[in-house]
This record gives structure tokens, sequence and C-alpha cells, in this order.
């Protein structure tokens, strides 16, 4: 099986990476094309994070459709109402398995997501 890395990244990791059938895609964080984090709360920030992991899914010839299985941190377990509103946009009907956990995370964000797609070479 081969390995091809797409995208790059400030820090010491591949955005998304394809493993024969397989896209896993690094955790996103809800920043914008400025750099900066959007603004808004945690739907905001999950919506962002969602775009990210689209235009991470994109490099390597994948779509959201694709996604087979997100694993989600949470700074606050108590938004993981508003969290799953705006989740479910983008996935409306057969959603990812996903694993969703609270835990402090690197940088002051409400939300992280990591996903792996599943598409035939």
């Amino acid at each position: 099986m081969t390995k091809e890395c797409f995208g790059s990244s400030h820090v010491p990791l591949s955005p998304a990476v394809r493993c024969g059938d397989f896209v896993f895609v690094s955790g996103q964080v809800p920043v914008g094309a400025d750099g900066k984090v959007v603004p808004g709360g945690v739907q905001a920030e999950t919506r962002q994070v969602l775009k990210n992991i689209e235009a991470c899914l994109a490099l390597a010839g994948c779509t959201l459709a694709d996604v087979v299985k997100t694993t989600v941190w949470l700074r606050d377990r108590d938004d993981f109402a508003a969290f799953n509103e705006a989740y479910a946009e983008s996935f409306p009907s057969e959603p990812p398995a996903r694993s969703t956990a609270e835990s402090r995370l690197m940088i002051d964000i409400a939300v992280e997501i990591e996903a792996v797609a599943y598409k035939p070479a």
C-alpha cells in the first residue's frame, strides 16, 4: 500500500493522507482563511471546522459524503447539544461513526475534529 500526503501545514503534519482507499484528515480547528479563530461560539466554530475538513478532503478527491468516521474534541461538554445541531447540517443523512470527548484543547477553541474517509483510489 502506498501513502500520499496532501497539503502543507506550518506544524509537522499533513492535512490529509491517502493510504489505499482511506483518507485520513488531521484534526482541524476553527480557523478561517485569515488565520484567525472564527467568532460566534461552538456552532460557528463547528461549521468552520467542517469547511476546513471539506477543503482537506478535496485535496484527496473526496467529499464529506465519503467520511466514515470522525473524532471530536469539545472544550466543554455543555456545548454538546449546540455542537450536534451544527454538525448535523453537514451530515443530514447516513452520518459517519463518531466519537466525542471533552478535552482541554491546544489553543483557545471550542472544538476540533478529525476525519477518516473511504473512497476507492
